[in-house]
């Protein structure tokens, strides 16, 4: 009997030891099915024609949005499932203008580079 319980403590240490691995593993790979999806996601986005210059929302599911188009600005609404142009804007009529940095953004610039551009900018006491 005793013999059994000794087996028994070992088999639950064993099974608790393999869900743990299993857990580790299953973490591992979503882990780096989400970061290559994202870096799949930032390619595609990369070198196109519209980007979003910024959003307002106006109610839960109603947006007002400036998008750059080639060289053209708009703005348009979004709704659920109507997109409106409102009116087509020139970049004189921006109040913020985006940089050539700003327009061209860096695909493979990790966190530490982006901190640490952050770091500069903030004064120090």
């Amino acid at each position: 009997m005793v013999l059994l319980g000794v087996f028994s403590e070992w088999e639950s240490f064993f099974q608790l030891i393999g869900v743990l691995l299993i857990f580790l593993f299953v973490l591992a790979i979503t882990y780096i099915t989400t970061r290559w999806i994202g870096q799949y996601q930032q390619g595609m986005m990369q070198n196109k024609n519209i980007q979003v210059v910024e959003t307002f929302r106006v109610n839960n599911n109603k947006f007002i949005q400036i998008i750059q188009v080639g060289k053209k600005y708009l703005v348009i609404s979004v709704c659920k499932d109507v997109v409106n142009v409102l009116s087509e804007l020139t970049e004189d009529d921006l109040v913020w203008r985006p940089s050539q940095e700003e327009r061209g953004v860096k695909v493979n610039e990790n966190f530490q580079q982006i901190f640490g551009k952050l770091k500069d900018k903030i004064p120090r006491k």
